[in-house]
């Protein structure tokens, strides 16, 4: 049965989901920029027999309320640590994607006490280059001018191409998700990812295990970038998939799943 709450913080609604409470190990799943809960439903299925599954909106996305005029990684990962602690989690495995896995990166960086396992899926610990943060600025300004254009054009370029035309349900289904993203909730997210600082040192530093999940066809992650870093941790382990581009987690669901469910499983050893 969904277990749907909301949970106050700053004034503003939080929503999210928690499922399989009677399970002594804990997962968080944190979604992507544009993004909501909504995109862990079929992994909360599978999992909440095993494990307690907690799922958020992240602040400006899904039904969470949008707080300020930057949303940064840092605030978000306050956030994160709010709903655990409304939700009398001690420690979880954290798992973001994307955005999410900045979310998580945070977290680590501010309560590494509360992680039993970090899994940055098509996500990095580096800050963004000039480039990078000029761009953002263009896509804020796409945002200011259409945003629904803006938002359907993009979701499409997050698959690999060959994906797009098998995977045209879910696509559509994740951009009728993120069009209910709005204007000032999207600027939030892109403000607070172009001024997120760089957590490498924090990959290098953590005793907990990390996942790394990548595609080797994402067009935003270089496959180089992606191998450097699952280098630095003490314990790190890495799946690298064919085909795939930024959203491996839908692309290859049949992979990820079970690859997920056991790294849960050796955290909690």
């Amino acid at each position: 049965m969904e277990q749907h709450r909301i949970l106050k913080v700053d004034g503003r609604n939080v929503h999210y989901r928690d499922e399989g409470r009677g399970n002594t190990k804990t997962l968080v799943l944190l979604h992507g920029y544009l993004q909501s809960l909504d995109v862990w439903s079929s992994y909360v299925l599978t999992y909440m027999h095993d494990f307690r599954v907690i799922t958020i909106d992240l602040p400006g996305h899904g039904q969470t309320e949008t707080f300020c005029e930057v949303h940064s990684m840092d605030f978000m990962a306050r956030v994160v640590k709010a709903v655990l602690d409304e939700a009398g989690v001690d420690q979880c495995v954290l798992v973001g994607h994307s955005m999410g896995g900045y979310v998580a990166l945070a977290f680590a960086d501010k309560y590494p006490y509360s992680l039993r396992g970090l899994g940055l899926v098509n996500s990095h610990a580096m800050a963004d280059t000039p480039a990078q943060c000029e761009h953002r600025r263009a896509v804020c300004d796409q945002v200011l001018d259409n945003r629904a254009s803006y938002i359907v054009g993009f979701v499409p370029s997050l698959f690999y191409e060959g994906n797009r035309m098998a995977l045209s349900q879910d696509i559509k289904d994740l951009q009728d998700q993120c069009i209910e993203t709005r204007a000032e909730a999207i600027l939030a997210a892109q403000k607070g990812m172009m001024a997120r600082p760089s957590r490498i040192d924090v990959l290098q530093q953590l005793e907990v295990p990390v996942l790394f999940v990548y595609g080797k066809n994402d067009n935003r992650i270089p496959l180089e970038i992606a191998v450097t870093q699952g280098m630095l941790p003490h314990h790190s382990e890495m799946l690298l998939l064919d085909n795939v581009g930024h959203m491996s987690f839908m692309e290859e669901r049949e992979y990820v799943k079970p690859r997920i469910k056991n790294f849960v499983d050796t955290c909690f050893y």
